[in-house]
């Protein structure tokens, strides 16, 4: 049997080949919070790289025996280091996502949460 990798290091190695580079993860009581840098041009936040790194959480997390879900806070940096913006996704909406809560109803609110430094 294999040793899985940590879920920071899983979703780092993950992000990279998309572009998005994950400079800081901390995971305290039930919250993750997480920087990451972004190569792209638009100076706030855009919905793709917020559905990248939650799809790509995701996926890392269902490939683990055991993840809790967490309450997720995130910014975005640009590659000199200046905030783009930041945004988060409630522990309740993971744990409701495919059950009470739909994936459209789940994206909305994270994208509500969406908050631009421009």
């Amino acid at each position: 049997m294999t040793e899985q990798r940590p879920l920071d290091v899983a979703l780092e190695n993950r992000l990279m080949g998309k572009g998005i580079y994950l400079s800081e993860w901390a995971h305290e009581d039930e919250t993750v919070t997480l920087e990451y840098e972004t190569v792209a041009a638009p100076s706030s936040v855009t919905s793709h790289e917020v559905g990248t790194v939650v799809r790509t959480l995701l996926e890392c997390a269902d490939e683990r025996d055991t993840w809790s879900p967490v309450t997720l806070e995130a910014t975005s940096l640009t590659t000199d280091g200046e905030v783009r913006g930041t945004w988060r996704v409630e522990a309740d909406w993971f744990r409701r996502l495919g059950d009470d809560l739909t994936e459209v109803e789940f994206s909305r609110r994270v994208l509500e949460s969406v908050e631009d430094e421009t």
